[in-house]
């Protein structure tokens, strides 16, 4: 009776994590959000594949290629708004959704970005050079992961958690690399500058942008979260205005204005935040000697 009586030990059902409610409510998944995660994931794949001239790109020029797989970059970025916004708005916002884009913004804004990085830097002449876009590539890579990492621990699921940034967010440093490709392979033909020229401008520019990027990533500035500025409130008459001639410049000047947009947004945090440091008020001294009142 005392044999039976003790509980045998199984180191099986010992490690077998407790049953919760997290499978009951994974069953439940808002279908729109997450089709655009996806999304944004397949065409940050697919931005790899035009890039690198394999899948369905094998047969498409070079150039035309991978000014293709800047711009899938920004289709990546636009289904990227999407999901938040859609998530948010029907009031199905969830970790699943939150881990997932985590998931799919590592291979857009992350993998695919260092690729393009890589290859910018191969037309440099010295092999000194190349090797130091290859180690800026693998550390812009690490910072998108890390920042992407410390999004995802340090930000609540509600709306007031998403009105600001804690570094550079990794859809626009992807943002400002892809513009730089856009412009490098562009369509238009700019007369004022040679094919040698803008190899050497880009080997000299890519690898600089990928550095400064990747540590404003994982820095602790403040920035603004331009889609819930834009999509989540309600603006006046002039805003839509000047929203309406912003997205007129893109098209017109689309390499440039993207890429003036990007970096403008890039280093708008750290000089606002110099800005502020340097205009702070100094604290008033105070009197440590008794009154005689």
């Amino acid at each position: 009776m005392e044999h039976n009586a003790v509980k045998t030990f199984h180191w099986r059902q010992a490690s077998r994590r407790p049953r919760s409610n997290v499978l009951n409510r994974m069953r439940k998944v808002a279908i729109l959000p997450t089709l655009c995660t996806l999304a944004n994931g397949m065409c940050g794949v697919t931005a790899i594949m035009f890039f690198t001239n394999i899948g369905p790109a094998a047969t498409v020029d070079h150039s035309l290629s991978r000014y293709i797989a800047g711009w899938l970059l920004f289709l990546a970025m636009l289904f990227d708004v999407l999901d938040g916004y859609l998530a948010r708005r029907a009031n199905q916002a969830s970790q699943f959704g939150a881990e997932l884009d985590s998931l799919c913004d590592a291979v857009s804004f992350g993998a695919a970005p260092a690729i393009f990085l890589v290859q910018l830097g191969d037309y440099a002449n010295s092999d000194l050079a190349r090797k130091l876009s290859y180690m800026i590539a693998l550390l812009y890579v690490s910072c998108a992961i890390l920042r992407l990492a410390r999004f995802n621990v340090t930000t609540a699921l509600d709306a007031k958690s998403h009105r600001y940034f804690q570094g550079l967010p990794s859809p626009a440093a992807a943002g400002c690399i892809a513009s730089l490709v856009i412009i490098r392979y562009n369509l238009t033909e700019l007369k004022w500058v040679s094919i040698d020229t803008a190899n050497l401008i880009m080997a000299i520019a890519s690898p600089l942008a990928g550095f400064v990027v990747a540590l404003l990533m994982v820095s602790r500035t403040q920035y603004i979260h331009m889609a819930n500025r834009v999509l989540m409130r309600r603006k006046n008459f002039s805003k839509v205005v000047q929203a309406l001639l912003v997205v007129m410049a893109v098209v017109l000047f689309r390499e440039l204005a993207l890429g003036l947009c990007f970096w403008g947004y890039a280093l708008y945090g750290p000089v606002v935040s110099v800005w502020n440091r340097m205009n702070k008020p100094e604290p008033i001294p105070v009197s440590t000697e008794p009154s005689m009142n």
